[in-house]
């Protein structure tokens, strides 16, 4: 099952910035490029585990804070010559308010 959650306003996010939502599973970086481009990832490099919501987003890039290893926003892979890959997460913009898509467990019976 997928539930979407309300983040807020895309002005609310700064351009080439991101805001971290906190949930059960952990907690996502919500990225805004400077195109309005809007993209969710785990807020963890897959390198050393740094907090990419406090990178540098650059195009639709952002470069881990720790040792520079650079993620692309939409598939979460490293850029070569680093390798490794963060767990994306659906996102959307609506009428100017951004909704993050989370997977909840199916209850067991």
């Amino acid at each position: 099952m997928t539930q979407w959650i309300e983040i807020g306003a895309l002005d609310d996010i700064p351009r080439l910035g991101s805001r971290v939502v906190r949930t059960p599973g952990g907690n996502i970086a919500v990225f805004r490029t400077e195109s309005d481009e809007v993209f969710a990832l785990d807020d963890r490099c897959p390198h050393k585990g740094g907090p990419l919501s406090q990178g540098i987003v650059h195009n639709k890039r952002v470069t881990c804070p720790l040792h520079n290893f650079v993620i692309e926003l939409a598939s979460g892979e490293a850029v070569a010559p680093d390798e490794g890959c963060t767990h994306t997460h659906p996102v959307k913009v609506e009428n100017g308010t951004v909704w993050l898509a989370l997977r909840q467990a199916a209850a067991v019976s």
